[in-house]
């Protein structure tokens, strides 16, 4: 019977990881099955033509850039959350009138 603390590495192993094994020993072990399952999920064409998944490409896409600024400016943008960059755009296309 297995110990309350498993040992991995010498570190104990969190709770949800104690029934984690390394058993994979040949490749055809991490090799997925290709039945209809994994077929349904495949690309899709129509005709010759490959049927995009995901997100549609943007009329006006983003253009990446390297742009040096004062720290405390980039932290107060972060500070309010996911979709900072997106204001910073937006604050940027203001002062610019566009």
């Amino acid at each position: 019977m297995a110990s309350a603390v498993s040992l991995r590495c010498g570190k104990p192993m969190r709770k949800r990881d104690v029934n984690i094994t390394n058993d994979v020993t040949e490749a055809d072990d991490v090799r997925p099955v290709l039945n209809d399952d994994w077929f349904e999920e495949a690309d899709a064409y129509q005709g010759a033509k490959l049927v995009r998944r995901g997100r549609p490409k943007s009329d006006n896409p983003k253009q990446p850039v390297t742009l040096r600024l004062d720290r405390d400016l980039v932290d107060w943008f972060k500070s309010t959350g996911d979709g900072w960059q997106t204001r910073m755009n937006e604050q940027l296309r203001k002062a610019a009138g566009i």
